[in-house]
């Protein structure tokens, strides 16, 4: 029996993803397990596998489309299968996209028989219901469409490219003859010196985030440093007897973000969101701390819920599945959402200071800098310590410079005293 495979909802906020890459076709056998597309939220991205054997009897998406979630994708059965009461609103009819491959394949094999041009005009044009509509709406002359689409297929980007072409059925015959001058005489194309990338999905919403904050807030950085002499040596100790006290990998970074987490609930500004839409503040009775991840697709921004709540130990084992789901690409969206202050970390690539920008709606973040050799006076003698600086943004509507500062002597007080704030 033939079934019908959807676009899954990844997290109850999406609304679409985007097909990266259908790896079937129609008239393809696959084996369960077999992965049918893949396919991208804002900021994840996800395999789509069989459920179960069978071939593919229609393929409704091409690459790069934009489809609602629980929409169809593709139909998988038994050859000649009738699968049209599967597709909604196409009850007892193909669906739309197999009859339009036929329908244009008909027109443009008599138009060749006209023209005498059948050698030009393929015999089977493939077009997307997309495509399909746009050209309807604009007159485009399909048949000089150069499709890029997968398996020869025209999709939405080649009817634009006829458009910014003038090429209509208004001016087709016009057009032929250049397309005719154009085969005769094949003219040299030097090679490009620069490559043309189309912008990623999950970059463009980096730079939307990233250029609201920047647009909308009164952004101010402070810088300090702080002696991490105790925790390289609590570090050194927890990494000596982890394996025999059954303990994560505890990092330098864990522990920063452990002393956030105890210490910003004084500081109820700083946990907060600034809600410009009702002009008011949201403060958090926990920290959901965010932690900022490099990926092969973009910076992340996993959440780590009620990480107040944590010890050390729990915290560091939370935050690495986290990293590791995002980083594989295989994170949930809803674990990318809901934090109320973030911790990004620069200084495993020596970076001494930087200026992090706050991700809306929270209210500011936290840079973690590389440790440097510096010197402090200890009883009239010059003494040197390796210091590890912190970088505090925070948005200057919500909270004054002062408590700010404040904010971060506290955290410099319990980073240098983490055995301290352990017994808290």
């Amino acid at each position: 029996m033939a079934s019908l495979v959807i676009m899954p909802r990844q997290g109850q906020s999406v609304e679409s993803c985007i097909v990266s890459e259908m790896k079937v076709k129609v008239g393809d056998n696959v084996a369960e397990g077999d992965i049918l597309f893949t396919y991208e939220t804002d900021k994840s991205s996800f395999e789509e596998k069989a459920k179960e054997s069978g071939t593919v009897l229609a393929v409704f998406c091409a690459d790069g489309e934009d489809v609602p979630c629980l929409d169809p994708v593709c139909v998988i059965g038994n050859p000649g299968e009738d699968y049209s009461s599967l597709i909604p609103g196409k009850e007892g009819a193909e669906p739309e996209s197999i009859k339009v491959e036929v329908t244009v394949a008909s027109e443009k094999q008599a138009e060749a028989s006209q023209t005498g041009n059948i050698g030009v005009i393929e015999e089977r044009l493939k077009i997307s219901p997309r495509a399909r509509h746009l050209a309807e709406r604009t007159d485009a002359d399909i048949s000089k469409a150069v499709p890029t689409g997968p398996n020869g297929r025209i999709i939405e980007r080649d009817i634009n490219a006829l458009l910014d072409k003038g090429l209509t059925l208004s001016s087709a015959e016009v057009a032929a003859e250049k397309t005719a001058e154009t085969v005769a005489t094949p003219v040299a194309v030097p090679e490009a010196e620069y490559e043309d990338v189309k912008i990623p999905n999950i970059r463009k919403v980096i730079a939307k985030s990233m250029h609201d904050s920047l647009s909308n807030m009164a952004q101010l950085t402070l810088n300090t440093t702080f002696d991490a002499t105790q925790i390289q040596a609590y570090r050194a100790a927890l990494k000596d007897n982890a394996e025999s006290l059954g303990l994560a990998n505890i990092t330098l970074n864990d522990m920063v973000c452990f002393g956030v987490a105890k210490t910003i609930l004084n500081f109820k500004d700083l946990n907060a969101h600034w809600l410009d839409d009702t002009q008011m503040m949201r403060y958090f009775k926990h920290c959901n701390l965010g932690v900022a991840v490099d990926t092969p697709r973009g910076l992340l921004v996993v959440t780590v819920p009620k990480a107040d709540t944590l010890s050390l130990n729990e915290f560091s084992e939370a935050a690495k599945q986290l990293v590791s789901e995002a980083q594989s690409g295989s994170i949930s969206p809803d674990k990318l959402k809901g934090a109320t202050f973030t911790v990004s970390n620069l200084g495993s690539l020596g970076v001494e200071s930087f200026t992090p920008v706050i991700n809306p709606p929270q209210t500011g973040i936290l840079g973690v800098n590389t440790i440097t050799r510096r010197v402090k006076v200890v009883d009239g003698k010059d003494v040197f310590y390796n210091a590890m600086g912190l970088s505090l943004t925070f948005d200057h509507r919500a909270i004054d410079g002062a408590p700010a500062a404040k904010f971060l002597k506290e955290l410099v007080k319990n980073l240098e005293n983490f055995n301290l704030l352990l017994a808290k």
